[in-house]
């Protein structure tokens, strides 16, 4: 369980952050909703690839 502790904090920080910037930016724009959580997922992604990921 500890070494998905990580991982798990950082998933839910990613939902955090997407859900949190869609109430409170984006509420009515669909297209760049769609654009910025798929940017947001992207630096995700890659920040974990480049920093948690031994």
């Amino acid at each position: 369980m500890k070494e998905k502790l990580p991982i798990i904090l950082y998933v839910l920080t990613l939902v955090i952050v997407v859900v949190g910037v869609d109430v409170l930016f984006l509420r009515h724009n669909v297209i760049a909703r769609l654009l910025v959580n798929i940017g947001i997922v992207v630096v995700f992604a890659v920040s974990y690839m480049l920093l948690v990921r031994p």
